[in-house]
């Protein structure tokens, strides 16, 4: 169904296309950066810091000290104090299975007394 006050629309697929083979040629005048002359150093492995590679005992002690930064960085992440809602999360992380069973039950045993008090206010 058409608009019959309206304008034809100027829809670009209504009309016919082109073929692939009639596209313009492209540009090859773009300017590209050169190519080096002349590389004056040997090839590097990848991740070493200088031409001649880290002795594995080097590389043992860089991990030693990264191992140790991180327990520090989770050692001040745990001691820092926290809000309530962090201290909330850490009290139920730290409840048992029972323990949440039994606050559930609670919850449930409220409601049901707070409805069963509702119905007889409203009993007439």
């Amino acid at each position: 169904m058409g608009n019959l006050c309206g304008k034809e629309s100027s829809d670009p697929f209504a009309q016919p296309g082109r073929l692939l083979s009639s596209a313009p040629a492209p540009n090859t005048n773009t300017p590209t950066a050169p190519a080096p002359k002349h590389i004056s150093s040997p090839p590097r492995k990848l991740g070493s810091s200088s031409a001649t590679a880290q002795s594995s005992a080097a590389q043992e002690d860089a991990r030693r000290k990264a191992a140790e930064a991180a327990e520090a960085r989770a050692k001040a992440a745990n001691s820092k104090p926290k809000g309530t809602l962090a201290g909330k999360l850490e009290q139920q992380k730290r409840q048992t299975r029972t323990d949440t069973l039994e606050a559930s039950s609670k919850d449930t045993r409220r409601a049901r007394d707070a409805d069963a008090a509702a119905e007889t206010r409203a009993y007439n």
